[in-house]
């Protein structure tokens, strides 16, 4: 058993105003206690998108180096929910989530696959693809606290990735995500419980709030949660700009559930 703690945050343009938030914040976390500590998508930036891919790092550049000491100091296992990685093709980045291990090392690295390509809206309108690289690896990491599936965001919607994440043996879902206002008021909690429930496995999702400091962009809903393989709510964080949302994680509690109501027996091999 061992206590996880994921992040709220409003990040913006300003990259080190993001991440010394986010300093704070795990600060925080590891005081109570956690093992765990995750991170929203688009940790270090938020904004234009030109801007976005015209900021972007490699995997050893500035904000996972930080992020690394980050982990290393406090003696936790830190996902930096994502981060603008220099893509292969001009014009375009990827949306990189990274795991590291309390010394610090870089234990996974998962590229978003299912990119954000919508028209619902004024509210809800965007086109992903065009400056991001989507991944094509789907990615579950081993480590001494248990098995964690990766993903991001928009791959919430995608029931698939997590059954097969669950048959590569997660214990647990990270979804670390920037979810718009108008979909995350009607989804985001009702998609969370889904996952939970039908992969039966513990869903840690840290979020962005709020406008990002900019009126132009959209407005994210928040409410960072941690829900249980039954699908009950353990933890939320309350609304606004900087907050943690934490609960215990007890890995026998999978165990049973899955033992009681083996859905996975239904599972291609």
């Amino acid at each position: 058993m061992f206590l996880a703690a994921v992040i709220q945050t409003s990040s913006t343009t300003d990259v080190e105003r993001n991440l010394a938030e986010i300093e704070a914040l795990v600060a925080r976390a590891a005081g109570y206690g956690a093992k765990f500590v995750g991170t929203p998508e688009n940790a270090n930036f938020l904004g234009p998108a030109e801007e976005k891919v015209g900021r972007a790092e490699a995997l050893d550049g500035p904000t996972c180096s930080r992020l690394a000491e980050l982990a290393r100091r406090h003696t936790v296992y830190l996902l930096l929910g994502s981060f603008n990685e220099r893509g292969a093709t001009p014009g375009r980045c990827r949306n990189t989530s990274v795991l590291f291990g309390p010394d610090g090392s870089r234990l996974a690295t998962y590229r978003k696959i299912h990119l954000f390509d919508v028209d619902h809206s004024d509210a809800v309108r965007a086109m992903e693809s065009r400056t991001i690289e989507p991944g094509d690896e789907e990615v579950v990491a081993e480590t001494a606290l248990g098995r964690f599936g990766l993903s991001v965001c928009y791959d919430l919607r995608f029931g698939d990735q997590y059954r097969r994440l669950v048959r590569r043996g997660a214990e647990m879902l990270c979804v670390p995500a920037a979810f718009t206002m108008r979909t995350g008021r009607d989804h985001w909690s009702e998609l969370l419980r889904a996952r939970a429930i039908e992969c039966q496995a513990y869903v840690l999702a840290p979020a962005q709030f709020g406008r990002h400091g900019d009126s132009e962009l959209r407005e994210s809903y928040g409410r960072a949660m941690i829900v249980d393989p039954w699908g009950v709510v353990l933890a939320t964080a309350a609304d606004g700009p900087s907050g943690l949302a934490l609960a215990e994680i007890d890995l026998a509690r999978v165990a049973e559930i899955r033992r009681a109501i083996p859905v996975g027996a239904y599972d291609p091999a």
